[in-house]
């Protein structure tokens, strides 16, 4: 019993360098962040925990991500290192294998590289408005809760042009039921301001958005 714990210690390594702290109104203290990630599925094999954003798991000595547990905080974890790529929301809980976190993607690539917290994620103060056609132009209509098909509350298109982010973080979807594409929208990137459909992410490849959700802290 004592080698195998020696063992599963030996796997075991932790950063905590808090690089962007960020701190709660009502509290004046700094929220704490923490996911562990591990090298094979169903959380076996050499782990990691984290504190901070890693921006390429292979200077951590690891070649990927197969699972993922966050115990505090929401994250947001790429395909490719220095935060490019497909992006992939992690809220609290655990996440067993590729498919649980990867929003049922229209291709099968498990890369997971890089990740980092989303600091200013608030599920009870997420406020968005949302734009026809691109600079915020054409119909807009405000969101402040969850939508799992824009089409059912009167989002005639199946298109979003551009966004603003007024508080707040929230994640969009290419299809409805929070499916498809994701992409993370926060407040403090762009200054809320995301003037194209291109400024979602590097992997954006279309306007289409069906279903949005807030980011749990």
């Amino acid at each position: 019993m004592r080698s195998a714990m020696r063992a599963s210690e030996m796997n075991r390594f932790t950063r905590t360098h808090m690089t962007s702290p960020m701190f709660f109104q009502s509290m004046g203290t700094a929220p704490y962040f923490k996911v562990t990630v591990f090298e094979r599925e169903h959380f076996q094999g050499k782990c990691i925990e984290f504190t901070s954003e890693c921006c390429n798991i292979h200077n951590c000595g690891l070649d990927n991500i197969r699972s993922i547990r966050v115990e505090s905080g929401a994250w947001v974890g790429f395909e490719h290192h220095d935060f490019q790529g497909q992006q992939f929301i992690l809220e609290r809980g655990e996440y067993p294998n590729w498919e649980a976190y990867s929003g049922s993607l229209s291709y099968h690539n498990e890369y997971f590289m890089s990740f980092r917290p989303i600091y200013c994620a608030s599920h009870q103060n997420s406020r968005m408005m949302i734009f026809e056609k691109e600079n915020f132009m054409g119909r807009s209509t405000e969101l402040c809760d969850d939508y799992p098909s824009l089409r059912a509350m009167g989002w005639a298109i199946p298109e979003v042009g551009s966004m603003h982010v007024q508080s707040g973080a929230f994640v969009c979807y290419e299809y409805p039921g929070y499916k498809g594409q994701q992409y993370i929208m926060e407040c403090e990137k762009h200054s809320g301001d995301y003037h194209h459909w291109r400024n979602w992410g590097s992997h954006c490849q279309t306007p289409k958005v069906q279903s949005i959700r807030r980011i749990r802290q």
